[in-house]
């Protein structure tokens, strides 16, 4: 099985530049730099004394609780299929 090409692109985050490695395509991996730039001046709007390193984890905390919540809606339409199946 042949190694994916992986793509190379520098993105902005909350001011900082990052090199970002990955398979997925640059459009992609621009468009969750975007989301996780977005997610930190939200964030900040309501906590403006956290500094950036504290900003980045409540916005994986917060995430991460939203993948959480969208894996049991997920499992719960999943369900509901088998039902509507059985």
């Amino acid at each position: 099985m042949a190694e994916q090409e992986k793509n190379r692109i520098s993105v902005e985050i909350y001011g900082h530049t990052y090199k970002m490695v990955g398979t997925e395509s640059t459009g992609h991996m621009r468009l969750v730099a975007s989301i996780v730039d977005d997610k930190m001046r939200e964030i900040h709007v309501h906590n403006p004394s956290l500094d950036s390193s504290k900003l980045a984890v409540l916005t994986a905390v917060n995430t991460v609780h939203e993948l959480l919540k969208l894996k049991e809606q997920v499992e719960k339409l999943e369900d509901e299929l088998k039902k509507l199946k059985g």
